[in-house]
């Protein structure tokens, strides 16, 4: 079930956003200064790929005053507006029967686009995790 919703996925929305977040890496990485987010941003990108069956905890140890520093200006500067990206995407998806899964996913980044650093993607057992460590 999660390779079939993972190929849905992917082929109505998740690569574009995936891609989306690869070029903003890029961009990051390029500037320097901002490589821990561009960092972020591949890792959001791999995650944005490949959702189902997969979910963000807190790394061990990623709680410094770094970490939210950097959680914070990003938040500012560009996580509030993939936010509203992913909840519009999210409604325009769940409109259909078959887009309710994809909604679910879009609406699982959300956490993940506003504070990426200190995260990681774990794997899980079940397509849909909806709590979110």
């Amino acid at each position: 079930m999660k390779t079939l919703l993972n190929i849905i996925w992917l082929v109505f929305g998740g690569l574009w956003l995936a891609i989306g977040y690869f070029v903003a890496g890029v961009i990051c990485c390029l500037l320097i200064v901002t490589i821990p987010w561009g960092i972020a941003s591949f890792r959001i990108a791999s995650y944005t790929l490949w959702p189902f069956g997969r979910m963000v905890v807190d790394k061990p140890g990623g709680n410094s005053v770094f970490t939210l520093l950097g959680n914070v200006i990003w938040l500012f500067v560009a996580g509030i507006w993939i936010a509203i990206g992913h909840v519009v995407t999210a409604f325009a998806m769940a409109i259909t029967i078959i887009g309710i899964p994809l909604a679910i996913a879009n609406l699982k980044l959300i956490p993940v686009s506003l504070m990426p650093l200190g995260k990681q993607i774990v794997p899980t057992s079940t397509p849909f995790v909806t709590s979110y460590r």
